[in-house]
């Protein structure tokens, strides 16, 4: 009897754990797209480390409701290249977030091709379904130098996240240097209050130089991990937004740029 017994135990399936609770879900999704040189790779890296183990944005985890929060850190270009550097981890303390920023400071991998947005945020979404923590909130963090060009239209991917509750937030990288010149848009921050952001509260913190760059992720995290909306800035940029804008300009402008063959 107690060998049947023991055999129904081990055929029951196992109890999944139940998920942890956070204040907030947060994926950072970071271009390392060829347009962006190995030098700004490394400042990418370097002000994201800096900027999630600064005061501020420890500040405001521990400001929130449970004081600590989910986070993942991944990298994307084409819509079929996107890598996760830096998996689901616990945020509650400075050690924590510590930890977070070594593993983001130590990674060296390569540039890849082509800029695919919508690809990040599908790729986001489904690091969302896959998450192990619960949260009231969930922010998808999108930064890029360049508009889509690749993969499905963005406006398609964004409506999807926003369908189901999720905010996405822009730093779109405003610099205009290197072998992504030739697909520059000078107007990234209009495009991306256009054609990427949504949900609630969702804001654009461009970035205009490189010099600029960890300040402007610090202030976006501490808004984001807040989540006070920045309904200011918002509202601010929402009247500077045309009131439509060709959100396949990228892949116009791809398609134009391989008619008199660049690289």
């Amino acid at each position: 009897m107690r060998a049947l017994v023991l055999a129904i135990l081990l055929a029951l399936p196992a109890r999944a754990e139940a998920p942890v609770e956070v204040d907030l879900e947060l994926v950072l999704a970071v271009d390392v797209s060829r347009s962006m040189s190995p030098g700004e790779l490394e400042i990418q890296r370097q002000g994201y480390a800096a900027a999630l183990t600064s005061p501020e944005v420890i500040g405001a985890i521990r400001s929130g409701f449970l004081g600590r929060i989910g986070l993942t850190y991944l990298e994307w270009a084409g819509s079929h290249a996107q890598r996760v550097t830096a998996d689901w981890t616990l945020i509650e303390t400075p050690e924590d977030a510590a930890a977070f920023a070594y593993r983001i400071s130590r990674s060296f991998s390569p540039g890849m091709r082509r800029t695919s947005i919508s690809g990040a945020l599908l790729f986001a979404r489904e690091r969302l379904l896959e998450s192990p923590f619960d949260a009231p909130r969930q922010v998808v963090d999108v930064s890029g130098d360049g508009p889509n060009n690749h993969g499905r239209p963005v406006l398609a991917a964004r409506d999807i996240l926003v369908s189901e509750g999720v905010t996405i937030n822009g730093l779109p990288l405003m610099t205009n240097e290197g072998a992504g010149s030739a697909w520059h848009l000078p107007d990234l921050d209009l495009y991306y209050q256009a054609c990427v952001i949504g949900g609630p509260g969702a804001f654009v913190v461009p970035v205009y130089d490189w010099s600029q760059f960890a300040s402007a992720v610090r202030r976006k995290l501490v808004l984001e991990i807040s989540g006070l909306a920045a309904a200011g800035l918002r509202q601010a940029q929402a009247a500077a937004t045309p009131a439509a804008y060709d959100c396949l300009i990228g892949e116009r402008i791809w398609e134009r740029n391989r008619q008199w063959d660049f690289p």
